[in-house]
């Protein structure tokens, strides 16, 4: 099930809905479904190294090592 954007037209009231295909989407608002399908925002890859390195750094500072795996963990100890 994708999630979609959606502008209402009846309101104006723009929205993300997680949708069925067997549903025909509403708006949470006003419940019409007079809807325009928007053009997502893609999200950034989760695996980049930056990002890695920024969730480690925030769990060093808190006193945790969960962004690590277990071998690195067993070396850090």
């Amino acid at each position: 099930m994708p999630i979609h954007d959606y502008r209402c037209t009846a309101c104006g009231q723009q929205f993300e809905l997680l949708v069925r295909s067997s549903t025909p989407p509403a708006c949470p608002q006003c419940a019409s479904t007079a809807l325009e399908k928007l053009v997502s925002l893609t999200a950034p890859p989760g695996r980049s190294q930056a990002i890695i390195a920024a969730g480690r750094r925030a769990a060093a500072r808190e006193g945790h090592f969960s962004n690590y795996s277990r071998a690195e963990r067993s070396r850090l100890k």
